[in-house]
């Protein structure tokens, strides 16, 4: 029972992260059919690049992890940019 106990506060993290990760996309894949049938377009490709971009600028002079700040920077684009219509 302790090794499984270990392994849950473990991984209690990765569990939550993975649930939060689906749950987004899940409510992003429905706003975008809506916005696909009313014809609205937007900026998410755009601001996914440069999200990125920012996110490597940002981990390399900071000395942070760089996967994990490029893929902050493309959530955090993604979100900005999809705010955004053409």
């Amino acid at each position: 029972m302790k090794m499984f106990l270990d392994f849950m506060s473990a991984a209690w993290l990765w569990i939550a992260m993975g649930l939060l990760l689906a749950i987004f996309f899940t409510l992003f894949h429905k706003i975008d059919i809506k916005r696909k049938k009313s014809g609205k377009k937007d900026y998410s490709s755009e601001g996914i690049a440069l999200g990125m971009c920012m996110g490597t600028a940002l981990g390399i002079s900071l000395h942070i992890n760089l996967g994990v700040i490029m893929m902050i920077g493309m959530i955090i684009g993604l979100l900005f940019g999809s705010r955004k219509e053409k």
